[in-house]
């Protein structure tokens, strides 16, 4: 079906990211893999072309859209390029919504213009070990030391953990307050007393640099209380429908281009001489992919516009969350097999997508989450 919710700038953005990618990506990420991290000099290309700070004011060095398009263009074409190393949309369409939603004017000045240049990277530390999305659980402390926040305490699984010059810290402001006692630190690097972990040994997305991080007595400016003391609840609340967004178009993205490798591959490889293709129950497979990567495009597609006019809910946006990230995962799980040996080979991409994309059903919010948040609003 041709896709009707694009225009001539947004397929001009479009190139603009494949012909980044081709250059700056593509013939570095082998070994950016074998690193497990990516380049400095790429986050820095990335501001060079303007991929970075999309929805950033103009004045600080953004893009100054907040069309959700856009962003739905860099996730798609970076999930096709089976490229999630550097963690632009984690940068964009997470982070940046708190520096340009809560910052005050100073922080803006202060953080944006290196945050669109690619000078500055960005993380935020939620997850504990201990505490992922059960905010209530979350042990980090932030005591009010009247010119300045002591921070104590620590967070794993923190994506861009060992690259991040920024890492905006979800801490306990008021320790008997429950979720509703959290407030938004943000720690700059080289803050005495903060400190990074191992680069954590995934089983996919290897370039993409994920750390434990530690806080032992580190001072934080009072200015650098991210929005209200105590309201970082509500904060990322706000927020999380694009954080989900996102993932849940990379999700179909990847579907799909897993059905197009897969497509080609069964009409190229012969078994009882003849192609796989000419076997039902390979036609049978393909075509219930090609129908679930349809109906899951219509719904995604519908939920970037709803999104990028500003009426997506909490809910349709975990709706979209677990479909599409589990149809990711049954798509690659059913790919790899009609790949059959070759597909376990880590040569071929539908084996590097089938351990990359595995993560998407958990980061996020899983998909028990996501079905807990739709079934409150529907027998609330």
């Amino acid at each position: 079906m041709q896709r009707q919710i694009f225009t001539e700038e947004h397929d001009a953005f479009r190139e603009t990211v494949r012909a980044f990618l081709a250059k700056e990506v593509l013939p570095h990420y082998e070994q950016w893999e074998q690193d497990g991290i990516v380049s400095r000099e790429a986050w820095l290309a990335a501001g060079r072309a303007g991929l970075l700070g999309l929805a950033v004011p103009e004045e600080y060095g953004g893009g100054g859209s907040d069309d959700f398009r856009y962003s739905a263009v860099l996730a798609e074409e970076f999930t096709r390029a089976g490229a999630p190393g550097l963690a632009i949309g984690l940068h964009n369409d997470i982070i940046g919504p708190y520096l340009t939603g809560l910052g005050t004017d100073e922080q803006k000045r202060r953080w944006l213009p290196g945050f669109c240049s690619g000078e500055t990277i960005t993380a935020i530390a939620m997850t504990e070990p201990g505490a992922g999305s059960d905010l209530q659980g979350i042990r980090t402390t932030a005591e009010d030391k009247g010119d300045h926040w002591l921070l104590n305490g620590s967070k794993t699984f923190i994506s861009n953990g060992i690259l991040a010059d920024l890492v905006v810290v979800v801490a306990k402001t008021t320790p008997d307050g429950g979720a509703k006692g959290l407030s938004l630190i943000v720690v700059e690097r080289g803050a005495e007393g903060f400190g990074r972990g191992r680069n954590l040994d995934k089983i996919g997305q290897k370039s993409q640099d994920t750390a434990e991080l530690f806080f032992d007595d580190v001072r934080v400016p009072k200015e650098n209380l991210l929005g209200t003391r105590d309201g970082a609840f509500l904060h990322l609340m706000t927020n999380l429908a694009q954080e989900r967004m996102g993932i849940a178009v990379a999700g179909i993205a990847a579907a799909e281009h897993l059905l197009e490798i897969t497509t080609r591959y069964v009409k190229e490889r012969e078994a009882f001489g003849r192609p796989l293709s000419k076997l039902q129950h390979i036609r049978f497979e393909i075509a219930e992919m090609a129908t679930e990567c349809a109906v899951t495009r219509t719904f995604l597609d519908r939920c970037i516009v709803d999104h990028s006019d500003g009426v997506l809910d909490a809910v349709h946006a975990s709706m979209a969350k677990w479909w599409a990230t589990e149809l990711q995962k049954r798509v690659a799980d059913r790919c790899l097999q009609l790949h059959g040996g070759y597909g376990y080979m880590s040569e071929y991409k539908v084996a590097k997508a089938f351990t990359d994309g595995r993560i998407q059903t958990i980061y996020g919010g899983t998909t028990e989450i996501m079905k807990e948040i739709i079934g409150r609003s529907l027998l609330a």
